[in-house]
């Protein structure tokens, strides 16, 4: 089985003491690829150095909602001067992590939309894919894909929104990644709906090391524990893992212009 982890922040502290071992756990049991993405201007260096010397890791870069007060104007030109330094690079992907976060009530809504456009106009220009954060705000950034529309489309992270949104995204060419959420029991909307999805609309990911699946709880998340998320969401479905994973990967290498792997 060949699994592809959209969405890691695989350099965060929480794996220095273990990185390395990590990875080659991650192989061993078929996750070959993963994608590390950038969150503010001070970790896109961190995450370059990262994924730079190791096979099958790829970065994106982005100024994540989250930590929106750690962001400055400046940071937009930064972003642009940063995928122009590496355009066309293969470890290149994706800008990403960015988006609308309306959960967290303390940040500015006006300031993020603010954020959102700008970042939707660099993966315009740069025509790389965009790799988006939204959290209870699917119909403003729904409206806001309406009227940019980025062609190489992307995917709606961690996504919980309703089926009639899952339709949306689709339509605007995002495919919808799928991780820990929806493999706890208690998520009954949420696995209703990931029930109901195409099967070329998903994407698997992890993003450790948050979001941790129900077979690991109270853990630190990882990327070796894709397969396992694979076999919880494929039952959910009804099928089986392998058919999972090879329609996933195949997903994921469509978004990132990738050669799939064959699932044997």
């Amino acid at each position: 089985m060949h699994l592809i982890d959209t969405h890691t922040h695989l350099d965060f502290p929480d794996f220095d003491a273990d990185r390395g071992e990590l990875l080659a756990r991650c192989r061993a049991r078929g996750v070959e690829r993963l994608v590390v993405l950038g969150v503010h201007q001070a970790n896109w260096q961190r995450v370059w150095d990262l994924v730079l010397p190791e096979d099958g890791l790829y970065a994106a870069f982005g100024l994540h909602p989250v930590y929106l007060d750690e962001h400055q104007p400046a940071h937009v030109a930064a972003l642009s001067n940063w995928l122009s330094r590496y355009a066309g690079h293969p470890k290149l992907c994706a800008v990403g992590e960015f988006g609308l976060d309306y959960f967290l009530e303390q940040l500015d809504r006006d300031r993020q939309q603010q954020l959102f456009e700008a970042q939707l106009k660099l993966a315009i220009e740069f025509e790389l894919p965009a790799l988006l954060h939204v959290r209870r705000a699917h119909a403003p950034a729904i409206a806001t894909l309406k009227r940019f529309t980025p062609p190489r489309g992307g995917i709606i992270h961690a996504f919980a929104g309703s089926y009639e949104q899952a339709c949306e995204y689709l339509k605007l060419g995002f495919k919808l990644g799928l991780g820990g959420a929806p493999t706890w029991p208690q998520a009954l909307r949420l696995r209703k709906v990931v029930a109901q999805l195409p099967l070329d609309a998903i994407v698997l990911e992890t993003d450790s090391p948050d979001m941790a699946p129900s077979m690991h709880p109270n853990q630190r998340n990882s990327p070796e524990h894709l397969p396992a998320i694979c076999a919880a969401l494929a039952e959910l479905r009804g099928i089986s893992a392998k058919q999972l994973a090879r329609a996933s990967s195949h997903n994921a290498a469509e978004v990132f212009g990738w050669t799939a792997a064959t699932n044997e």
